[in-house]
């Protein structure tokens, strides 16, 4: 989608917003903007392209506004253009408004106004908000905030907004439903933005809105009311990352820094969840629910994306270690299910952000059927953390590259966490296996830094394949969903055609497509599967086809069937997963850097997508 930022204070507007927005960069970069109040007028500067050529643009000018709001887009409604670039204003260039999600009605809303005189002057939805606030002022609205609760009365869709009125210099407004915003407290000066890595180098103090509420923000506080202008009293929270997890800090790319960050941060969850002398599990977050996890017989998993091959990887830990049956659902498809699970039924939402559109949908779904809601996401407030009975916040830090790395390493560790957890509870894991299993999870840190010292070679297989446009990823059991992931990272940051496949699927179609310009890359660590695994790289090879295997350490067999072999750290088959993911991740960067790609941000994505 797109990232928004607000400003008001003490010191230039404009620094502060540009400043914002390059931590926003991963939520936009079809083009950006900027507006602040200069001598009573509004001064708006818009840039199609990077941030770059906005703030080259900006630098040219002296503009010395203490209070202004900032936009990054990705396009969803009205190409890349001048025009469609936010801030849109009103028809009396009074207004400036920047908006984060869809407006559904907006053609019949678009339809009456111009009925009434008023001239557009963008293909986008956004601009009606604009024209909407205006109109109600022109109209008689007794207030800015007036005007704003009655424009967005009329909406239909998702938003979140910040808003600037030239003739109110010394406030800003910010609203949401649907897309998420919040109010960053600092000292005598105020923040509102959709994401809070643009605002932790000046405070961590945040107030999260909550849908049809409406902060009015000046330099010393903020007021959040409801649409009927009712004050809402909302509590302050603490946003604990560290400033440092939101800049490179010498890695060329975010996306190597949050990979190499991996370790670090499963240290830090087992810290956070485990007494080490008992080797007890802390999770308190799953306490509240104890009871309906108790009486669950059924889990749906149910995400987007990357989080839905965690899922699946999820799937099978579930079963494996609780004897609980577990499905797995593509959230956009689950939200529109005929639903006939029972309210013993747990439904577990998987969301970096917490703000997946698709998946918030569902959430509310399931609780409108009667079922328990449990949520692992990364984002402390998110919609989805909120609307839950219950949360397990992945603790993975902020994710900057758009793809999915260090988060989704959470997300599998997190439901390995619940997994033996609910093994317990069910009493299908005994104290003495609980022990092992925990002892294991502990060597994951040291474990993923081994696969990260591997890196120079996983680097030059990838450029020896950076050529090949096919790439097959092939896996079986639990290192299927690897397989899919693995795929997913080539398509999102390479750019490039990538499929996956169960690897005893190959055989009935995909094997037709298979000759001496695919290249293959096979999971085959030591499993039950192991012979099968051969056996299908053995099928490919006979065919030309180049194999590029996942093998555990010490297996000298292995490079009889493949061309190239990347060596895994050698753990239990139900946690191969974790060491497989991170070789998988750092392949795939490769890969797409000696295709010259663009790795943080790549081309027709976003971080998170909070619209259909």
């Amino acid at each position: 989608m797109s990232g928004i930022i607000g400003y008001i204070g003490d010191t230039s507007a404009v620094r502060v917003i540009l400043d914002g927005l390059r931590r926003l960069e991963y939520r936009g970069y079809d083009s950006a903007g900027l507006a602040t109040v200069c001598d009573g007028e509004l001064f708006v500067c818009r840039q199609v392209g990077t941030l770059d050529q906005l703030d080259e643009q900006i630098r040219a000018q002296a503009v010395p506004g203490s209070a202004g709001i900032g936009h990054i887009r990705w396009a969803t409604h009205g190409v890349p253009a001048h025009e469609n670039t936010h801030p849109h204003t009103d028809a009396g260039d009074r207004i400036a408004v920047v908006h984060n999600g869809i407006v559904e009605n907006y053609a019949a809303l678009k339809k009456k106004l111009s009925s009434r005189g008023v001239r557009f002057r963008s293909e986008t939805d956004s601009e009606i908000i604009a024209q909407l606030i205006g109109f109600y002022l022109k109209r008689g609205a007794e207030t800015l905030e007036h005007a704003v609760h009655c424009a967005l009365m009329d909406l239909k869709g998702n938003y979140a907004i910040a808003v600037l009125d030239k003739h109110n210099p010394e406030k800003l407004l910010a609203a949401r439903s649907g897309s998420p915003m919040m109010v960053g407290i600092g000292e005598r000066e105020m923040f509102v933005t959709s994401d809070a890595p643009a605002i932790i180098p000046y405070t961590r103090r945040v107030i999260f809105l909550d849908d049809y509420q409406v902060a009015v923000v000046g330099r010393s506080g903020a007021v959040i009311t409801n649409l009927s202008g009712n004050v809402v009293d909302r509590q302050e929270s603490v946003i604990d990352w560290d400033v440092t997890e939101a800049q490179k800090e010498g890695y060329p790319y975010f996306m190597l820094k949050e990979i190499h960050e991996q370790p670090r941060m499963i240290k830090k969850i087992l810290l956070l969840k485990l007494d080490f002398k008992r080797l007890h599990l802390k999770l308190e977050e799953l306490q509240a629910i104890k009871q309906k996890l108790s009486a669950a017989h059924q889990i749906i998993i149910q995400a987007c994306g990357s989080s839905y091959h965690a899922g699946l990887i999820g799937r099978e830990i579930f079963e494996y270690f609780s004897g609980i049956h577990t499905d797995v659902e593509v959230s956009s498809e689950f939200r529109y299910r005929d639903l006939t699970a029972g309210t013993d039924c747990l439904v577990l939402s998987i969301s970096q952000s917490g703000e997946s559109g698709d998946t918030l949908a569902a959430v509310r779904r399931a609780k409108q059927k009667g079922m328990s809601t449990l949520s692992l996401c990364n984002v402390v407030g998110s919609s989805i953390s909120r609307e839950s009975d219950s949360v397990l916040y992945l603790q993975a830090g902020p994710e900057i590259g758009v793809a999915s790395t260090k988060s989704f390493t959470a997300q599998l560790f997190n439901l390995y966490l619940i997994a033996i957890f609910l093994g317990m509870m069910k009493r299908i894991i005994k104290r003495e296996l609980k022990d092992s299993l925990i002892k294991e999870l502990t060597f994951i840190p040291s474990l993923l830094k081994k696969v990260l010292g591997e890196e120079p070679l996983i680097e030059a297989i990838a450029h020896k394949y950076a050529g090949y446009r096919d790439i097959f990823c092939v896996g079986r059991g639990i290192n299927y969903p690897c397989a899919l992931e693995g795929a997913h990272k080539l398509r999102e940051i390479a750019g490039e055609h990538a499929s996956a496949y169960p690897a005893g699927e190959l055989k009935h179609g995909p094997i037709a497509l298979v000759d001496e310009t695919v290249a293959c890359v096979c999971i085959a660590p030591k499993s039950q599967t192991y012979d099968k695994m051969v056996s299908t790289m053995q099928k490919i090879r006979a065919r030309n086809g180049r194999v590029i295997a996942i093998a555990g350490e010490g297996d000298e067999e292995i490079g009889k069937y493949a061309d190239d072999v990347i060596f895994v750290p050698v753990v239990q088959e139900i946690f191969s997963p974790l060491v497989v993911s991170v070789a998988l991740q750092l392949f795939a960067y490769h890969f797409a850097v000696k295709r010259g790609r663009e790795i943080d941000r790549p081309k027709h994505l976003a971080k998170s997508v909070m619209v259909e």
